[in-house]
């Protein structure tokens, strides 16, 4: 297999979504995780109405009622649900448990594809998904941890793992579609119908007044939006671009390197320490993505 642009934009995503995170990271800790969720999905849409303009127009696009209805509940179940029960996850058993239930992404796209797509990977190609797992479990895993309930545990380990599922099917289910319609449309619309799932979510359990409130506090907002372009607006072009122009399961794959590079970038940037298991992590992770592609 050849390192084409698919590849190329799935690794770039994952570090443009890494460098985002953080800087939500350094910056963004004043703003809880909701609210800086919702506000970087609206900036993504607010700069993909004007893209979806200049490059498509504003023609509605030529999809058949399946592909709607395909596009909307992709966007309802891979951002609105999706996002929100991960947020739960966190809530629940904190972010290395998360990190690791997370990597759970790539196997439910490879089986999705498999099943789905009639994708079909080369042994050497599960393989390389075994470092790629198993760098990232390195790097993302603590010796000393805060202790959770075995009940809190338990209901983390239920809403990440559901919610990379959900992630998995809405991203395979408009495979086709990316490939063959308006791709920025498809972008578009999915994001539109993540924020209408969170808008709903938001007026039916959490209320509009704590959501502004925490936006009217003093708010690190430069950096804050330009996180939320490069994390949301870029990567989420990158991430789909990547899945339009190779096949999912390779596209998950690279996807999971974003733990190392967040690594990488925290220690650039918020001098976090680079130590021995997080260096063999990191070698382990793109070792693997080099036997992927290859």
């Amino acid at each position: 297999m050849s390192f084409g642009w698919g590849e190329f934009f799935s690794i770039a995503c994952a570090a443009c979504w890494a460098l985002a995170v953080v800087l939500f990271r350094r910056f963004g800790e004043t703003l809880p995780a909701f609210e800086l969720n919702f506000f970087k999905n609206l900036v993504g849409l607010a700069l993909l109405i004007p893209t979806l303009a200049v490059v498509h127009g504003l023609a509605p696009p030529g999809y058949s009622g399946n592909e709607w209805g395909l596009v909307i509940l992709s966007g309802f179940i891979g951002i609105a649900v999706a996002d929100t029960w991960y947020l739960k996850a966190l809530n629940y058993m904190g972010a290395s448990r998360t990190a690791i239930v997370a990597g759970l992404f790539a196997p439910f796209v490879v089986l999705l594809s498999i099943i789905y797509l009639d994708e079909i990977l080369r042994p050497i190609q599960y393989g390389g998904l075994v470092l790629v797992l198993g760098g990232i479990s390195l790097v993302a895993w603590k010796q000393s941890r805060q202790e959770v309930s075995p009940q809190a545990l338990r209901r983390g380990m239920l809403f990440g793992a559901g919610a990379v599922f959900f992630m998995a099917v809405g991203v395979v289910m408009v495979k086709e579609i990316l490939e063959t319609r308006e791709f920025i449309w498809t972008v578009t619309l999915r994001l539109a119908a993540g924020v209408a799932g969170m808008a709903l979510y938001l007026t039916i359990f959490r209320g509009w007044t704590r959501l502004m409130a925490a936006y009217r506090r003093p708010q690190p907002w430069k950096t804050i939006v330009f996180a939320s372009v490069l994390g949301t607006y870029v990567s989420m072009i990158l991430w789909l671009g990547g899945y339009s122009l190779t096949k999912a399961s390779i596209a998950s794959m690279l996807n999971e390197t974003q733990a190392a590079f967040i690594v990488l970038f925290a220690w650039l940037i918020l001098a976090e320490p680079l130590t021995r298991r997080k260096l063999f992590g990191l070698a382990l992770t793109f070792t693997g993505v080099m036997v992927v592609v290859m």
